[in-house]
């Protein structure tokens, strides 16, 4: 989403004249120490009892209170990705039947990788989409996320057409089932199987998401009637999960939801459509299903008639970060591949033309992680506030991913045409697959559509005058509730991110006159605070109701808010880095992924400090030799 320069561009900004000492936490790490003063907030209390959830939420910031998955659940979490990365093994390997040689072989001829579905099976990895409280591993969607990256690592597609998309099917069952439906649903998964999504129509869908299902109501249940010729999975998932229309009008309670057990449909009303093959992820089965008059129990309804809109608005927040958020993982590998290509057989140090894109990424890589993970970890903490959060992260992150990938591809050179190497033939799958994963044109109008009719709204009463979010949701280990479905919202809220770049900017602006990184940080937070401040005038100005939204100058209006979202994240990681990993504590990864999120939006950003790009460049190579990953974990496959 690169948008051009724009008159909502107050302020500039100055470079630091000082290298980036040694690394060090960011002034306090925890906002309560040392000149910088904030608020300090620990666990919200007052809370009170959200109905049926033994929950609560905090008057003053909404944050919900509840069983706390803390240092432990992580470590369990990262154990776990341990595992599966052992696991799959080496994905260089060429013998390896479950690296990236043999999985790219298998999207060449359009199958499934068949011996790594089988280990997975094996691994209970199907565990991972089932709530803790009905026998499976899922707490939190950050840890979920963390257990995923080895698999998205090596194939997109396989994370998919493995088991993501029955999370995605599954959520409106976790999210409103009744206690058959989410029993007989959790047993589904954690015996190896799989569930499918059947979505309703959306505007500007690409062919996943067109087409519908209609419902009509008899005695005893429902007739449905309609035809999808892209679900993944279809010919065999052992559960659908139909949105389909109940209402003749359009309006908020025009679908309902379904849950079909295949083996119980009526054969003569069900029809299985040929498999389609899509540009992308090849070896995902895609596949059609057509129903005609098939009769569904009264049962088979999962919340109340009319719930299907809302529900998928509440639970398409969880797949909005949770996507790109282990998106972030392909990139990563090829990433890893562009090091490769600039250091293998060379004693010398990396050419200087190349410093610049290595180090634009893994900054670009980080912002992406940090904008997904404090979205992930919102929907446990602010589960009533994340909806638009969740539409900006998977505005933002694809576009920079995107663009990330064609700088990769300028690094590779001739390396990035080698198909099937192991060594560099992730980028030209990474490429195909990535929009349809929901990361291209369709994905980015339906964020649109959450984000653009609320600026108005966010302008007159919530930007400059909410509170900053607790400072759990960026501390590392700290203690969250666990994600519940039933508590996710999706209207009304105060938006907690522009409070907290408002605040970290207010905090820095002691440095600013002191050189060095911080100082260039604090420079940087005060331009995307002065861009809040524009935009809080524009958006502010927009008329009521629902005229102008398609206007482009107000789609941009979007665009702008995303991205300050995308800096307020990172702003908000850095700072509550308590020195553990002392290259997440110095501030140099943050003012240069805020520097290129500034170019993005026309901000004024001189060349970061000297020092900043050097130490970056330093922890790109060093992570490359380790093994270790480009995302704020760093992780390597013996952690």
């Amino acid at each position: 989403m690169t948008t051009t320069p724009h008159t909502l561009t107050p302020g500039t900004t100055t470079p630091g004249t000082t290298t980036p000492g040694t690394p060090t936490p960011p002034y306090a790490g925890t906002r309560a120490a040392g000149a910088v003063t904030g608020p300090v907030r620990d666990h919200p209390a007052g809370a009170v009892s959200a109905p049926g959830t033994g929950r609560g939420s905090d008057s003053a910031t909404g944050a919900v209170s509840g069983p706390a998955s803390g240092p432990a659940a992580e470590a369990r979490a990262r154990e776990r990705a341990a595992r599966l990365e052992s696991l799959l093994g080496d994905p260089l390997r060429p013998a390896n039947p479950h690296g990236i040689a043999a999985l790219v072989a298998a999207d060449d001829l359009r199958r499934p990788p068949a011996a790594t579905e089988r280990l997975l099976t094996e691994h209970g990895l199907g565990a991972e989409f089932v709530p803790a409280a009905l026998g499976g591993r899922l707490t939190r969607a950050d840890l979920l996320a963390k257990v995923l990256r080895p698999v998205f690592r090596r194939d997109l597609a396989l994370g998919f057409g493995f088991g993501i998309t029955s999370l995605f099917a599954t959520a409106a069952v976790w999210a409103a089932g009744d206690p058959r439906q989410r029993e007989e649903t959790a047993g589904l998964l954690l015996g190896g199987g799989r569930a499918s999504i059947v979505h309703h129509e959306l505007a500007h869908a690409n062919a996943i998401l067109r087409d519908e299902f209609m419902a009509r109501a008899v005695p005893g249940g429902h007739l449905l009637s309609g035809r999808k010729d892209v679900v993944m999975n279809a010919a065999r998932s052992g559960a659908y999960v139909v949105y389909a229309r109940t209402a003749a009008e359009r309006g908020p309670r025009s679908h309902s939801v379904f849950l079909l057990r295949p083996g119980d449909l009526p054969g003569d009303t069900v029809r299985h459509l040929p498999r389609v093959h899509t540009p992308g992820m090849r070896g995902g089965l895609f596949s059609g299903l057509e129903l005609a008059g098939c009769p569904v129990p009264a049962d088979a309804l999962v919340g109340r008639p009319g719930e299907g809109v809302a529900l998928a608005l509440r639970t398409f927040q969880v797949n909005r970060c949770l996507i790109p958020a282990v998106a972030v993982s392909a990139v990563d590998t090829v990433l890893h591949s562009a090091v490769r290509a600039v250091t293998t057989g060379r004693s010398a140090p990396v050419a200087r033309r190349w410093h610049k894109p290595l180090t634009g990424v893994f900054a670009d890589l980080l912002a992406c992680d940090a904008m997904a993970t404090v979205a992930l970890r919102s929907l446990s903490l602010l589960p009533e506030r994340t909806h638009v959060l969740a539409a900006a992260v998977k505005y933002v992150v694809p576009d920079l991913l995107r663009d990330d990938l064609e700088e990769l591809a300028s690094v590779l050179g001739a390396h990035g045409y080698e198909h099937g190497s192991p060594q560099y033939g992730a980028l030209e799958k990474v490429v195909r697959d990535l929009p349809v994963a929901g990361l291209g044109h369709a994905g980015t109008a339906a964020c649109q559509a959450v984000i653009v009719p609320q600026l108005r709204t966010l302008a007159t009463r919530s930007w400059f005058r909410t509170e900053e979010p607790p400072p759990e949701l960026f501390r590392p280990g700290a203690g969250l509730p666990d994600l519940d479905y039933r508590l996710l919202g999706f209207a009304g809220g105060d938006d907690f991110l522009p409070a907290t770049l408002l605040a970290c900017a207010d905090r820095l602006s002691a440095h600013r006159a002191l050189g060095g990184a911080l100082a260039a940080l604090g420079e940087l937070a005060e331009g995307f605070a002065g861009e809040l401040r524009a935009l809080r005038t524009a958006c502010a100005a927009l008329p009521t109701g629902h005229a102008g939204l398609s206007d482009p100058a107000v789609v941009v209006l979007g665009d702008r808010y995303a991205l300050v979202l995308a800096a307020a994240a990172v702003l908000g990681v850095w700072e509550g880095q308590d020195g553990t990993d002392p290259f997440l504590a110095d501030p140099a990864w943050a003012v240069l992924a805020l520097t290129r999120l500034a170019g993005r939006l026309g901000i004024a950003a001189p060349e970061p400090p000297a020092g900043c790009a050097e130490h970056l460049l330093a922890e790109v190579v060093g992570r490359y030799r380790a093994g270790r990953s480009y995302d704020l974990d760093g992780t390597s496959p013996d952690r």
